[in-house]
């Protein structure tokens, strides 16, 4: 299995509702180290998995509105609790979105699975990883 991974980040505040979460139910900052790994069988005849130019201005795209910004204020979290986990799904979708729609350019037909890890710190990371449906 082949393997392209890109990198950015992101710095938010939002507080995590429940008992679970003790101190972290108050507003509370965190930068997170976001890396996406795109997986496919075989390469494209440029020999590529995907356009990585093209991935990391994905993810650039998706992580724009998350920067610097508050996510208990942002509709399309509103409500959620924005665990590390939760968010590294939240991207996941958008990412196999465009995969599902070939917007990695050649190779995006044969990603077949997609895995997205946020860093919370040194000693603590979560991530997402599925299959690709529909691609």
């Amino acid at each position: 299995m082949y393997a392209v991974e890109v990198r950015d980040h992101i710095m938010i505040a939002h507080s995590l509702k429940g008992e679970l979460f003790g101190p972290g139910q108050k507003l509370h900052g965190a930068t997170f180290v976001v890396d996406v790994a795109f997986f496919a069988e075989r390469l494209v005849p440029e020999n590529v998995v995907v356009d990585i130019a093209r991935v990391h201005e994905a993810l650039k795209a998706i992580l724009g509105p998350l920067n610097y910004a508050n996510l208990d204020e942002l509709p399309d979290l509103k409500g959620q609790v924005t665990t590390t986990e939760f968010l590294s799904r939240y991207i996941f979708d958008q990412m196999a979105e465009a995969v599902r729609g070939g917007g990695f350019g050649p190779g995006s037909e044969n990603v077949r699975k997609i895995r997205v890890t946020l860093h919370e710190s040194h000693v603590a990371r979560a991530w997402y990883e599925a299959e690709i449906t529909g691609a």
